[in-house]
């Protein structure tokens, strides 16, 4: 599962930097191709938000992370690239 949660960790974070790119590059040079694109990158980035929290929860009961592990973890789906973070500092030294 922890593979799966790293997997969902960085597609979170790609799709959170999709969303910003969407609304600070398009929505002001061109209105209507940041119409296009809002709603599937919002519902895939929404969806992704989801798995990432519902694993995180999974992985506390598991891994039997502490609170602050936890709250920082959850923490890292909120931050741009702290997904990214998160993936490097916490998940990669799980898997070792």
């Amino acid at each position: 599962m922890l593979k799966l949660f790293k997997v969902v960790a960085l597609l979170e974070g790609i799709s959170y930097l999709l969303l910003f790119g969407n609304m600070l590059i398009l929505k002001g040079s061109n209105p209507e191709l940041y119409k296009t694109f809002l709603f599937p990158i919002g519902m895939t980035h929404g969806l992704l938000f989801i798995v990432y929290i519902i694993l995180a929860i999974m992985l506390k009961i598991e891994l039997n992370w502490s609170a602050k592990k936890f709250a920082l973890i959850v923490l890292g789906s909120i931050i741009p690239l702290g997904a990214f973070y998160v993936e490097k500092k916490y998940l990669n030294a799980e898997a070792n």
